[in-house]
């Protein structure tokens, strides 16, 4: 599935200079003004340096959510040596690992940095989610044994604001009354009202769930709710990609804050609530971003209906037909 996507979705992997540091940066940073006095966080800010970054901390480094000198420098040897590789044509493209980072997690709460357990019934909604990212799924016999981004309608949040190995680019756009966010990943554009205006009645839910922003100081809060809990999510296309089938309910509430730190950089914070099925009922994401208003959007040249799925069908059917004869 993830070559399937490569083909169709063409692929940008501009690497980009990283601070050693990323808490480093300056949070007291005078951000400039868009003409009707709002932070100015517009452009071009691809992720693909999160690419060598798990969602998911390996054990080993404990509560550090950055690793030390001595382990970063091993880092940094093990990164220039794959992208070696990929120069030389020796790897894919998608598989290139961007740029080394100290931090040894996306999530960082809980501070050991692990997923949230589930609860039971979280338990009984991921058991009953198909995906052909789902370990050990071999029959596909209908469209609903396929996940909403099988099908090129969407990745779902949060998974959609976590890096893939391909296809990162993420572009802000801001207006009196709006900020807009583009993604490079199935060709969706997420409409933030920061006009003041009320939430949706709950009884109108959206994939990706419902947006209303406002800022405090230099930071851009945005409130998601209104999902419709249809998505099958998988983890963030990095080590241990794809991870856990991430199961979500329509009282999942997700706050984000944009708050830049220097003229080229911005500090990115993801809280996802939904106790329904989280155990503990919350987790966070933090994670540096970086302007690269040279990083070029590709098409996502993948669509509902697309033939994939029918080929997932009928091979899945012939082979169990050949199966049954044996």
């Amino acid at each position: 599935m993830i070559i399937r996507h490569m083909l169709a979705c063409g692929i940008a992997m501009s690497l980009l200079q990283i601070p050693v540091h990323a808490a480093e940066e300056n949070t007291e940073f005078t951000p400039p003004m868009t003409p009707w006095g709002e932070p100015d966080i517009q452009g071009t800010w691809p992720i693909n340096h999160l690419i060598g970054v798990p969602l998911v901390r390996d054990p080993a480094y404990g509560e550090r959510l950055f690793m030390t000198d001595e382990e970063f420098e091993a880092e940094q040897s093990s990164v220039a040596a794959r992208d070696d590789r990929f120069q030389s044509g020796a790897i894919p493209a998608a598989d290139a690992a961007g740029r080394a980072l100290r931090q040894t997690s996306l999530i960082v709460e809980p501070a050991d940095g692990q997923y949230p357990g589930l609860t039971e019934y979280g338990t009984q909604l991921q058991a009953n989610m198909r995906s052909s990212y789902r370990p050990g799924q071999t029959v596909f016999d209908r469209i609903e044994d396929f996940s909403a981004w099988d099908r090129c309608i969407t990745r779902g949040m949060p998974v959609s604001m976590l890096p893939r190995n391909y296809n990162n680019g993420i572009k802000i756009f801001q207006s009196p009354g709006y900020v807009a966010i583009l993604l490079e990943m199935a060709h969706e554009a997420r409409i933030i009202p920061t006009d003041g205006r009320p939430a949706l009645d709950p009884a109108i839910s959206q994939w990706l769930g419902e947006s209303r922003g406002h800022w405090e100081g230099n930071t851009l809060v945005v409130e998601t709710t209104n999902f419709n809990g249809r998505v099958g999510k998988t983890s963030a296309g990095v080590p241990g990609s794809p991870g856990p089938l991430q199961p979500s309910t329509p009282n999942m509430k997700i706050t984000e804050r944009f708050t830049r730190t220097g003229p080229d950089s911005m500090d990115f914070k993801m809280l996802i609530e939904d106790p329904e099925v989280l155990d503990p009922g919350s987790y966070k994401v933090e994670y540096p971003m970086f302007l690269d208003n040279d990083y070029e959007m590709y098409e996502y040249a993948c669509h509902e209906g697309n033939t994939a799925v029918r080929y997932y069908i009928e091979t899945s059917r012939f082979e169990r037909a050949q199966a049954a004869q044996q």
